[in-house]
């Protein structure tokens, strides 16, 4: 049967090939049929059309079960027609049995990620890249197509935090009240914002300052030129000469930076484990 681009017809040899391998570039929706089956023959069409629409967004395979029974048997098809969606290598949601076109088309939409959903995920890009200016641009993009979202909210505060501008992530930071999965993500970040904030302003020329404190200062003004290395190696020096310093804000402004910074990145690895050694 001679299909398009956007429908294919696959096998056992080439499942893993067409499927698996490029659901990780765009999920794949696979339609378990037959050519005996009368369900099948109303559901397919459907599929097939909303597969064929521009901007579908995904990969509409087919699987005759008769020509591909391991396959059937892997997956676990035990009634047709049956629907797997593919999402980077991943099953991610499937249904049996032919449905109006509208329960198909809120399924796919479901598998589908929206345009503000690819947006999202290029700027968590950015952050985890450390292009901060680049970051903020696209999240304030994003907030002003989506205002009050929470997500896009929370990226540009992280953004801002990177580039050292405390005092403008804030504000953002503390009108997040509703997303409570991120909630000890920003109290985190919080500490750390406000750090930056407040460390990064000029000393009064009358004030007097103990080593120790102009230390913790002076990380902050590291942090915000971009010297990460210096920033956190300043504030080892501090929780050596008091652990507990400033009531512990210095150890929260270190987990901040590794929440800003994520649990894979280099940094967060290497500095967590000199921070374990010294308050353990």
């Amino acid at each position: 049967m001679a299909y398009s681009a956007n429908v294919i017809e696959v096998n056992e040899a080439t499942f893993e090939k067409d499927v698996v391998q490029k659901s990780h570039d765009k999920p794949v929706v696979v339609d378990f049929w037959a050519e005996w089956c009368g369900p099948c023959r109303m559901l397919g069409p459907v599929l097939e059309r909303l597969a064929e629409e521009p901007g579908s967004g995904f990969l509409l395979a087919k699987v005759d079960v008769d020509s591909n029974p391991g396959l059937a048997m892997r997956f676990g098809v035990q009634g047709i027609p049956a629907v797997k969606a593919f999402v980077d290598g991943q099953i991610a949601g499937d249904f049996v049995g032919a449905q109006p076109e509208p329960m198909v088309r809120e399924f796919i939409q479901g598998i589908v990620p929206d345009e503000n959903q690819k947006e999202v995920k290029s700027a968590d890009s950015l952050i985890a890249d450390r292009q901060w200016e680049e970051a903020e641009q696209l999240y304030r993009q994003l907030l002003e197509d989506n205002p009050g979202s929470e997500t896009a909210t929370m990226g540009l505060a992280r953004s801002l935090v990177g580039q050292g501008e405390g005092c403008s992530a804030v504000p953002y930071l503390e009108g997040i009240k509703h997303e409570p999965i991120i909630m000890d993500s920003v109290e985190r970040l919080l500490v750390l914002a406000n750090y930056l904030c407040h460390g990064n302003k000029e000393k009064d020329e009358l004030e007097e300052i103990t080593v120790v404190e102009a230390q913790y200062r002076q990380s902050a003004r590291l942090f915000s030129q971009g010297n990460y290395s210096a920033a956190l190696d300043g504030l080892l020096e501090v929780l050596r000469f008091n652990k507990n310093y400033r009531s512990g804000e210095a150890k929260g402004v270190l987990l901040g930076m590794f929440e800003l910074f994520g649990d894979t990145d280099p940094l967060t690895i290497v500095y967590r484990r000199e921070l374990a050694s010294v308050l353990f």
